[in-house]
């Protein structure tokens, strides 16, 4: 469903009431190109060489004062003193930010042993976090902390951040760390590093095999397009009740269907059957939705919720890793929501599975990097215009649009790219993340 008023104050008008009025004023985000060039700053001294990765980042130095994205190198602020680097640095040039442009901050991991250090990074989040509430017209603000990694580790998140992908990502935090993987059985001298730069940056997941579920609408069948167009063999997995529109979206992206109830005890093993070759990256995306306040709320709603959204991810993804179905470098990435970050009245069935999600990429993301090379971690979408939310009440509709940052809701196409990214073979360094695709949501951000 077209969101009208993010068209109506679009207008002279629009601009005119909504500015008399106090309304929030969203503008359109750029999801096609970004306008202007690359700003580097820093702030405090650091020994992190970025020139190089942001060469290759694919915008040009900035040269008009007029840039489309500032990188604030703040992995040298160690205590208050340098802690207003920052301020000194972006004070001059957020006003010039260019409209949906991006500001992307680096920090680095807290130091146990410095509570100095540990306070004034930590500081670096509520600044991020509040500048991003503030920048308006499209603009993103974002936090990278870098931790026992260097500047190429953190290539693939930073050209996601820096480009029109990351529209509706804002005001996160996400944490790179030092790749380390399993130990080679054929040269056990040397791990297995889990972060590959593929040759084609505009082809990554080329020769990659993909297994999205819930792929035949909605998220999912974005996700299985985006991953598609990056050159990945997708099979597309959903419910035989949607047998005929599975199909049809595989022929579509050439690959294959899979009609399968992801709830099934021998899910897994029918999972690992498909795929011979294994799979590269595993997408759970399959969810349901059954609201009442829990005091309506009989045990099936629960229940039913808590198999689809919960259950069968522990499941198939546990079942898939023991048969080592999940190749070697390989890429989990599960569906979360900011439901189980946040909580939603009506969704306690809801909200428990999809932070019971959460749990399970935090606990299962070191064990699972260290004894298969694999990689595990969640996209939480906020309020995104599908058709479920398009049957959402008029009011609580537009108050999920406008509850956030960017003040509008956001596209499928949103989540799928930042599922791709988490997809990619650079990025082995991002592990046990959890990204909020929500536009910077105000409901527990």
């Amino acid at each position: 469903m077209a969101d009208r008023y993010l068209s109506f104050t679009g207008t002279a008008p629009g601009r005119f009431l909504t500015r008399r009025l106090g309304l929030p004023q969203p503008a359109p985000l750029r999801r096609d190109a970004l306008d202007g060039g690359l700003l580097h700053l820093t702030a405090g001294r650091t020994d992190l060489d970025l020139a190089p990765v942001l060469a290759r980042a694919g915008l040009p130095a900035d040269e008009n004062g007029r840039p489309a994205a500032v990188v604030l190198d703040a992995t040298g602020v160690r205590d208050v003193d340098t802690l207003a680097e920052v301020h000194a640095a972006l004070h001059p040039v957020v006003r010039a930010v260019t409209a949906g442009g991006r500001v992307v901050v680096l920090g680095a991991p807290l130091d146990p042993a410095d509570h100095h250090q540990a306070a004034a990074q930590q500081a670096l989040e509520g600044f991020t976090r509040s500048l991003g509430k503030e920048v308006g017209r499209g603009r993103t603000v974002n936090l990278v902390r870098i931790a026992g990694a260097d500047a190429g580790a953190a290539e693939s998140t930073l050209r996601f951040l820096l480009s029109p992908a990351s529209a509706f990502v804002s005001g996160q935090v996400i944490e790179v760390r030092a790749a380390t993987g399993p130990v080679d059985p054929v040269d056990p001298v040397d791990p297995v590093d889990p972060v590959t730069a593929p040759d084609d940056w505009g082809l990554p997941l080329a020769g990659r095999t993909a297994l999205v579920t819930g792929a035949a609408r909605g998220i999912g069948a974005a996700v299985a397009e985006t991953l598609a167009g990056q050159g990945a063999q997708v099979v597309v997995l959903d419910v035989p009740q949607a047998a005929d529109a599975a199909r049809r979206a595989a022929e579509r992206l050439g690959g294959t269907a899979l009609a399968l109830d992801v709830t099934a005890a021998d899910a897994g093993e029918r999972i690992a059957a498909a795929v011979p070759g294994g799979l590269d990256i595993l997408i759970h995306n399959a969810g349901i939705t059954r609201d009442r306040r829990l005091v309506n709320m009989d045990a099936d709603r629960w229940s039913s919720v808590l198999d689809v959204n919960l259950a069968s991810v522990l499941r198939t993804t546990d079942a898939l890793l023991a048969a080592g179905a999940v190749n070697r470098g390989g890429r989990i990435v599960a569906t979360a929501s900011i439901a189980g970050l946040a909580g939603n009245a009506g969704q306690t069935n809801y909200g428990a599975s999809k932070a019971g999600v959460v749990g399970l990429v935090r606990s299962l993301a070191p064990r699972a990097l260290a004894e298969h090379g694999v990689t595990v971690n969640a996209v939480a979408p906020g309020f995104i215009e599908t058709e479920m939310t398009a049957a959402v009440p008029l009011f609580i509709r537009e108050a999920g649009r406008r509850m956030s940052s960017l003040a509008q809701g956001g596209l499928p196409v949103d989540v799928a790219r930042t599922t791709a990214w988490l997809a990619h073979p650079a990025s082995g360094a991002v592990n046990g993340q959890v990204v909020r695709v929500c536009g910077q949501s105000l409901l527990g951000a």
